[in-house]
């Protein structure tokens, strides 16, 4: 019979220990997400993100307009959710790898978001339709846009 000794249990103990603070400690961004409750393509949309590694929490609102107002996205900007993440705003089905980007580079700017809703975006695919070119755009303070990323 193989028994375990204490002194090799508590090694097993601490292995596992280490271990978990590990898996913990590279756990994603957290991103807090904010949606309308009858949205599909937003819940798609977090789906996407966990996938990434990131840590998303939903908060579901009734008045969309005033959180993207509070977190300064412009009219031109405005998709269906509004995200945070670290200081900035991610508005829109903006693809995982660009709030990467946006995280390493971290310009000056207030967020980035995808305008309206368009058909190949993160959340927003479907099988049977060509996906749509779109931008990612960049926002600042004053509402200026410029093109962050562009998708084809």
């Amino acid at each position: 019979m193989n028994l375990m000794t204490r002194r090799q249990l508590l090694a097993v103990l601490g292995s596992v220990a280490v271990t978990g603070v590990r898996s913990s400690a590279q756990k994603g961004p957290a991103v807090q997400v904010y949606k309308d409750p009858t949205c599909g393509c937003c819940s798609l949309w977090v789906e996407h993100l966990r996938k990434a590694g990131f840590s998303a929490t939903v908060t579901d609102v009734a008045d969309m307009a005033a959180i993207k107002t509070k977190h300064g996205v412009p009219s031109q900007a405005r998709s269906c959710h509004t995200a945070v993440v670290d200081g900035y705003t991610i508005e829109g089905h903006v693809p995982a790898a660009d709030v990467q980007r946006l995280l390493k580079e971290r310009p000056r700017v207030v967020g980035i978001g995808v305008p309206g809703m368009p058909i190949g975006s993160p959340g927003m695919e479907v099988a049977s339709v060509k996906p749509q070119p779109y931008d990612v755009l960049a926002f600042d303070k004053a509402g200026k846009t410029t093109v962050f990323a562009s998708h084809r």
